[in-house]
C-alpha cells in the first residue's frame, strides 16, 4: 500500500465548513442591491475597517487598515457603519438552512460553521457533493449571500478545503485524495498552524501540508505539543474535533472590548466604558453559570499601544458590583490623563463553576445574597427590556455621552418597529427601506 494514502475509503465520514465570503459587506449588499459591486467597507463608525467587499479588496482595501488609509486606496469608496444586529439575523438564518440537511451543526463564529454530513446520503437522496452544492444554492438564493464551502472527512481538512478557493468556492477532499491535495500546500494554509509553529516545523524540513502529514508519529509526539499532534491526525484522516451541535458552554475567559471614535482622555467616560465592558463580560459569565477568579483590564490608545493589568478576586464572582472597586484600581493604575485612548476592554479569568462558596472573614453575607439577589432581578429585566437596562451609576456616562460611534448609525437603528424600544428590537432586518429623500440612498452621500 502507498504510504501517502491516509484513508482507504473516500467518505469515512463526511464533514463540511461552509465560510461566508465577506459576510459583512455581503449582508449590506443583499439589503441594499444599488451597492452590489461597489468598493464598500464595514466599520466607518470606528474609523478602522471591519470588513471589506471584493470589489474593494481588489483596489487593496484590507481589513485593519485605518479608513483614511482605504479612502487613499480607493477614492470611491463607500463607508458604512457596522450593523451587527442585522448581520446576527442573516448569521442565524444561514445556520437554520444548514440545519434543514443535518441536526449536527456547530456555529463555530458569525460567519463560519462546521456540519456533520454523515449518513445523510441515505435519507436526503444525494451524494455528499450534492447536498453541500445544495446547501450553497439555498443561502446563495435566500439570504442574497454567497458562501465558499469546503467538504472533507475531518475539520482540519474542511477548513482548509473552504479557503482554497474564494468568493464561491467549492472544494472536495475525499479520504483517498488527502495527499494529492496536501502535496502542494504551504504548512502555514493549516487551520491551527500560525507562524511560530511554521518556523519551527521549516527546521525539520516541513514545507508543505503533505511533508507535515508524512512525518513519523514518534517525531510528532517527541516535537509537537497536544494541539499540534492534534492537527497532524486531522490531516492524516482521523476525526479529533468532532462536530459540537451543542451551545458552546466552556470558556477558558470572557472577554468582551469597545472601540469608540473619536478617541478620548476622558477619565469618567474611559472607566464607564470600562464598567460596561465588566457588565456585558459579567453577564456571559452568569448566562454559562460561570464565575472568574482573576479580572484584567486593558486601554488601547490613540496610537493603538495597549497596557493591561490583572488582579486576583477574593473569591469567585460574576457580578459587577463586586468587581467594580477592583477594576477601579487597576484603571487607576492604567489611566494617564495626557494620553488619548481609542477602547477599553475587560477579560474574566480562570472561569469556574458560580457555585456557593464561603465568604471571607470580615465579610457581609447578608449584602453578598442582597447583591445577588439584585443580579437575578437585572438579568429577568434585561432579557425582557434589553441589556444594560440596569446598569451601574458609575457607566451612566456613555447613555449622556454617547457610546463613541463615528458617523451615522445604521438605519436598523434608526427605525423603531412597533413594540421596540431603543435597547430592545426584533429579529428583524429592513430590506431596502424607503428614503425620505426622493430615492437617494443615504450611503451614496458620504
Amino acid at each position: 500500500m502507498d504510504e501517502r494514502i491516509f484513508s482507504l475509503t473516500s467518505w469515512p465520514r463526511a464533514i463540511l465548513h461552509i465560510d461566508g465570503d465577506a459576510f459583512f459587506t455581503s449582508c449590506e449588499e443583499a439589503i441594499h442591491p444599488e451597492l452590489k459591486g461597489k468598493a464598500i467597507v464595514t466599520g466607518g463608525e470606528r474609523g478602522i475597517v471591519a470588513c471589506a467587499s471584493y470589489a474593494a479588496k481588489g483596489m487593496g482595501v484590507r481589513r485593519g487598515v485605518p479608513l483614511h488609509e482605504a479612502r487613499r486606496l480607493c477614492p470611491a469608496l463607500v463607508a458604512l457603519p457596522s450593523d451587527y444586529e442585522t448581520y446576527s439575523l442573516f448569521s442565524r438564518r444561514m445556520f437554520n438552512i444548514l440545519r434543514r440537511f443535518t441536526p449536527q451543526v456547530e456555529e463555530y463564529s458569525i460567519d463560519e460553521a462546521f456540519a456533520d454530513l454523515s449518513g445523510m446520503r441515505r435519507a436526503l437522496r444525494a451524494s455528499y457533493e450534492t447536498i453541500a452544492l445544495k446547501i450553497q444554492h439555498e443561502i446563495d438564493r435566500e439570504l442574497g449571500i454567497t458562501v465558499s464551502t469546503g467538504l472533507s472527512i475531518t475539520k482540519v481538512l474542511a477548513k482548509v478545503a473552504s479557503k482554497h478557493r474564494k468568493p464561491r468556492g467549492f472544494t472536495v477532499i475525499p479520504g483517498r485524495a488527502i495527499a494529492a491535495y496536501l502535496a502542494d500546500l504551504p504548512v502555514e494554509k493549516i487551520w491551527g498552524i500560525g507562524p511560530a509553529t511554521t518556523q519551527y516545523l521549516a527546521k525539520l524540513g516541513v514545507r508543505t501540508a503533505l511533508d507535515f502529514a508524512r512525518l513519523p508519529e514518534r517525531t510528532v509526539q517527541e516535537r509537537l505539543t497536544k494541539p499540534g499532534v492534534e492537527i497532524w491526525r486531522e490531516l492524516r484522516g482521523d476525526l479529533v474535533y468532532p462536530v459540537l451541535a451543542e451551545e458552546k458552554s466552556v470558556y477558558a475567559s470572557i472577554g468582551k472590548t469597545k472601540t469608540f471614535a473619536p478617541p478620548t482622555s476622558d477619565g469618567d467616560y474611559l472607566f464607564a466604558q470600562l464598567l460596561r465592558n465588566l457588565e456585558s463580560a459579567c453577564t456571559k459569565a452568569r448566562r454559562h453559570g460561570l464565575a472568574p477568579h482573576r479580572v484584567a483590564a486593558f486601554l488601547r490608545k490613540q496610537n493603538f499601544d495597549t497596557e493591561g493589568r490583572e488582579a486576583k478576586l477574593n473569591r469567585p464572582s460574576a457580578l459587577p458590583l463586586e468587581i467594580a472597586a477592583v477594576l477601579r484600581g487597576l484603571f487607576d493604575e492604567l489611566y494617564r490623563r495626557r494620553e488619548s485612548y481609542r477602547a477599553t476592554g475587560v477579560v474574566l479569568l480562570d472561569l469556574g463553576q458560580d457555585s456557593p462558596v464561603q465568604y471571607a472573614l470580615f465579610e457581609d453575607p447578608l449584602k453578598a445574597e442582597r447583591v445577588r439577589d439584585l443580579y437575578a432581578a437585572v438579568d429577568l429585566l434585561s432579557d425582557r427590556y434589553g441589556k444594560h437596562t440596569l446598569h451601574l451609576g458609575a457607566s451612566h456616562p456613555i447613555e449622556v455621552l454617547g457610546k463613541g460611534r463615528r458617523g451615522a448609525p445604521t438605519i436598523r437603528e434608526q427605525t423603531l418597529l412597533f413594540g421596540e424600544t431603543r435597547r430592545k428590537h426584533l429579529g428583524i432586518p429592513l430590506f431596502r427601506p424607503e428614503s425620505p429623500e426622493n430615492e437617494q440612498s443615504p450611503h451614496d452621500k458620504g
